[in-house]
Parts: structure tokens; C-alpha cells; sequence
């Protein structure tokens, strides 16, 4: 894996170990060689991370909506930064760039892309793999909906699978690798 996308908040959120974890995810990318791909925004968890990878010496690509370059404050230390049309835009350009997702403590941006990226994944437009990183327990409820989506039979237990969720960076990493790696593009309903 060569590039990560990682959808996460604009703000830092109310506990200090989201803004952790989001700069030792980005140590961990660097040290890894894997480059950030994010939302392009240089504020929260979103400048945490890119800074984080940045500081490094990774590389870090950033996609972002022209109306949300101002109000996000486009982070302008990049490698590159892709200013497009709108946020379905922003979604296939991340989609394109990226080798995997994972998503950190966000809000509903980060639910959007999150499920827009596995409902793509579903229907066979990509075949890239999806994690959670759980901080602190953030994606527990998250989970546990999910799978009472698939026990009411509104999911198979393969597309639930899917979503790979660890609490731990080096591990999420891994499984993500592996998954990448061990893909063969091949659609599971």
C-alpha cells in the first residue's frame, strides 16, 4: 500500500486522544512509506494528521471542494492539493488517488465519504479496503449498529466484514496491507 486515504474531523473533537492518534497515524504512514490522502483542510484532525505526515517526510495529497477551500482553510504545505467542483468530485478524485481508506473520529463529513467509499466498494466500482481506527471506543455504537444492519438481513456477513476496525494503528495498518495486497477485485454480496 503507497497511499492512504483518511477521512477525519476539521475540528479536534472533544478528547485529546483524537488529535493523538491522528499524529501517530501520520509518524506510522511516514515511517511506513505510505502517503496521506485526505480532505485537504489544514484544520482538526485533518491538519494534525497531514502536518503529522509532513513532518516526516511523507507525502500528502489533498482534495478539496473550491466552496470549502476558505471555510476549511485549505492547508497550502502540501505535495499536492486538487481544488475540484464539489464533494462528489472530491470523493472519486480521493477514490483515485488512494490504495485504502480508514477512517479516525469524524463527524457526518467523515460518515459520508466512509460510506460512500463502501458503498462503492459494493458495487464493484473499487476493491479497496475499508477500516475503522476505534479511538477510545469511538466507532463501538457505530459497530454494533452495522451488525444489527447485517442480523436483520440488510447486509451479508461478507459486506460486513469488510470493514476492517482495530484500535490499534500498527494493526489497522496491517490488516489494511494485507488486504490490499491479498485483493483480487472480486465483489462479495
Amino acid at each position: 500500500m503507497q497511499r492512504l486515504a483518511v477521512y477525519c474531523g476539521a475540528s479536534a473533537g472533544g478528547d485529546p486522544a483524537f488529535a493523538e492518534t491522528a499524529k501517530q497515524l501520520g509518524q506510522v504512514m511516514a515511517q511506513r512509506n505510505i502517503d496521506l490522502v485526505f480532505g485537504g483542510g489544514r484544520l482538526g484532525l485533518m491538519g494534525i494528521i497531514a502536518d503529522s505526515v509532513l513532518a516526516g517526510g511523507g507525502k500528502v495529497y489533498g482534495v478539496i471542494p473550491e466552496m470549502l477551500k476558505d471555510h476549511e482553510v485549505a492547508h497550502t504545505g502540501l505535495t499536492e492539493l486538487h481544488v475540484v467542483t464539489s464533494m462528489h468530485e472530491r470523493k472519486a478524485k480521493m477514490t483515485e488517488l488512494t490504495d485504502g481508506f480508514v477512517a479516525i473520529p469524524g463527524g457526518i463529513g467523515t460518515l459520508d465519504e466512509l460510506f460512500e467509499a463502501w458503498t462503492w466498494k459494493a458495487l464493484g466500482y473499487h476493491g479497496k479496503p475499508i477500516g475503522l481506527l476505534n479511538v477510545n471506543g469511538y466507532w463501538d455504537s457505530l459497530t454494533a449498529f452495522l451488525d444489527n444492519v447485517a442480523g436483520h438481513g440488510f447486509m451479508s456477513s461478507a459486506r460486513r466484514e469488510q470493514l476492517i476496525l482495530s484500535d490499534n494503528i500498527g494493526d489497522i495498518l496491517d490488516q489494511l496491507t494485507s488486504a490490499y495486497t491479498g485483493s483480487n477485485g472480486e465483489v462479495t454480496w
